[in-house]
């Protein structure tokens, strides 16, 4: 129960992080919009590798992330 609290937490950090570094990419990318999900995916890990604008713990969340992770949590958006 508490296991299934947490994912679901997780989760929807993951949802809100993504959307600040798309943003984030946005304002550095202007183009990004026009790029493929691929490619979308593989700017994100990068920025989440380079770790500039996340906390330890955003971080720690989000890293474990592949950019196959990342294009279907993308795609879902």
């Amino acid at each position: 129960m508490l296991q299934d609290k947490k994912s679901e937490t997780d989760a929807e950090r993951r949802k809100a992080l993504l959307r600040r570094l798309l943003s984030d990419l946005s304002r550095s990318n202007p183009e990004l919009y026009y790029q493929s999900t691929s490619q979308i995916s593989r700017l994100l890990k990068d920025h989440i590798s380079d770790g500039k604008s996340l906390n330890g713990e955003d971080r720690k969340l989000m890293e474990p992330l592949t950019c196959r992770d990342l294009e279907v949590l993308l795609s879902l958006h």
